[in-house]
């Protein structure tokens, strides 16, 4: 998660390049935006918050959005239904890393992303979502209705199947981290 979380944070708009000397010699590189005014960390609780562990031990200072989605196990494509978020001030004007270590559906983030848009005022063109695991469906649906936004995942499985769980995947992300059923 951790190398995951580096490489998502390498992928948000950077301020301006920066030249960094090594024993071996110099390199430009890019200097990231880290303060607390331009960045926001955000969670889709709870399988999100492990991933923003991560990022946290990155950038510790970095603020933390939550948004909380619950899918309703009873219908068929596991409608993802939005019921709460909390955000820190002036996230209108931030970068946001979008932390969820799955993308299945894609309903979850959709929602979060809705949420992010109508509700707190942010530009979907400054969003990174960040996964641990996907797949060709879920990138599908994201590329079709938010294609401005970047995803860095670590892995693209083989398909959902008709639970709308990856395949092969890990179950429930949330379980197999927290240790419950």
């Amino acid at each position: 998660m951790r190398i995951l979380a580096e490489d998502a944070i390498a992928e948000l708009p950077s301020q301006s390049p920066i030249t960094i000397t090594t024993p071996c010699g110099t390199h430009t590189g890019i200097e990231i935006r880290t303060n607390q005014n331009n960045l926001c960390a955000v969670s889709i609780v709870r399988s999100g918050d492990a991933l923003v562990e991560s990022v946290r031990e990155c950038i510790p200072d970095i603020p933390v959005g939550k948004i909380l989605i619950q899918r309703d196990e009873t219908t068929i494509e596991k409608k993802a239904n939005y019921l709460y978020s909390k955000m820190p001030p002036g996230i209108a004007q931030m970068d946001i890393l979008l932390c969820d270590p799955m993308l299945a559906t894609g309903g979850s983030v959709k929602a979060a992303i809705r949420a992010l848009v109508d509700l707190h005022g942010v530009s979907t063109d400054r969003i990174v979502f960040c996964n641990m695991i996907t797949c060709p469906e879920g990138l599908g649906v994201m590329a079709e209705e938010y294609p401005e936004i970047k995803i860095v995942t670590v892995c693209v499985d083989d398909c959902l199947n008709g639970d709308k769980f990856i395949v092969p995947g890990l179950g429930d992300y949330g379980d197999r981290f927290f240790n419950t059923v």
